[in-house]
């Protein structure tokens, strides 16, 4: 089944950046996204299926944070939620490509009910990403 056939509507979400080209080095060879149509001021990536786009806009609000489970969660964020082999195999790529995480992976609420991994990180502009992997696809919308 490939991503145009999945039952579960693909989300498109644009978000601002500085440059480009640190950009297409970060989503691209960092993260390992595969790049689509691209002009001089944005460029489209395959976020596991899903429309990412990157729109050249140097000009940034400041960010706010919020308290969970003891860390200040960078606001706004987006991210995915991946496998939990998968997390952690994107955590170790993050690690060798000497990325500074906001918060550094760890087990989040663990042993109550959410309990999931997670990590958050910047990217070149600023954008805060979040990365999460529940071992228990049920906790997603637990509450």
């Amino acid at each position: 089944m490939t991503a145009l056939d999945s039952p579960i509507p693909r989300f498109h979400l644009a978000m601002p950046v500085d440059d480009l080209a640190e950009a297409r080095r970060f989503y691209g060879e960092v993260l390992g996204l595969k790049q689509g149509r691209s002009s001089d001021t944005w460029v489209d990536w395959n976020l596991h299926g899903h429309q990412f786009v990157t729109h050249l806009a140097p000009e940034r609000a400041e960010r706010v944070h919020n308290p969970v489970d003891g860390h200040d969660v960078p606001v706004p964020h987006f991210g995915l939620i991946l496998p939990v082999p998968e997390f952690h195999e994107l955590a170790g790529r993050l690690r060798a490509a000497g990325t500074e995480f906001v918060i550094e992976p760890y087990l989040r609420f663990e042993g109550q009910i959410g309990e999931q991994w997670t990590m958050f990180l910047l990217d070149p502009a600023g954008n805060a990403l979040e990365f999460k992997a529940f071992a228990d696809d049920a906790q997603v919308f637990a509450t």
